[in-house]
């Protein structure tokens, strides 16, 4: 038997095809599902981001976005972070605390380095808090100032 996968709806004002191609420029694996052509409104449009399926639907004002629901992008090194970061922030996008942001859509993002969980969840609780402490003064994160913190607490 079939096992559906589940796939995210997000229930946007009225750009959903805007949302779905402002996202597939951002991800190097990314392209629009459905419909076949943009150009006509569409009450749904399908696209995928390095192999996660998303749904926006065209619903209205009635449900806003929030950070009750986000995407989680664990990166790799500083560099991968700056890109997702940056871009994510374009046209209005706003920066949040611990690696959060919105974009120009309202949707929340985290961009979070991998590193980040060997960090903060230190077996050593020294580390780990001022790894912590570090992280909750940063909006965007960033990797070295974490590091600097786990030395610096190492010592």
């Amino acid at each position: 038997m079939r096992q559906p996968k589940p796939t995210p709806c997000l229930w946007l004002n009225n750009d959903a095809a805007a949302a779905a191609q402002f996202y597939c420029t951002i991800f190097d694996d990314a392209r629009i599902i459905s419909p076949a052509d943009l150009s006509q409104q569409s009450f749904m449009v399908v696209w995928e981001m390095n192999g996660q399926r998303v749904m926006g639907l065209n619903g209205g004002p009635k449900f806003p976005q929030s950070a009750a629901f986000s995407f989680f992008v664990e990166v790799e090194d500083q560099k991968e972070l700056d890109h997702y970061w940056n871009a994510l922030l374009a046209n209005n996008g706003k920066e949040s605390m611990c690696g959060w942001l919105e974009d120009q859509f309202g949707v929340s993002w985290q961009i979070i380095p991998k590193q980040l969980a060997g960090l903060v969840g230190n077996s050593d609780p020294v580390i780990a808090q001022a790894c912590t402490e570090a992280m909750l003064k940063m909006r965007k994160i960033v990797i070295v100032d974490l590091q600097a913190a786990a030395a610096s607490a190492d010592n």
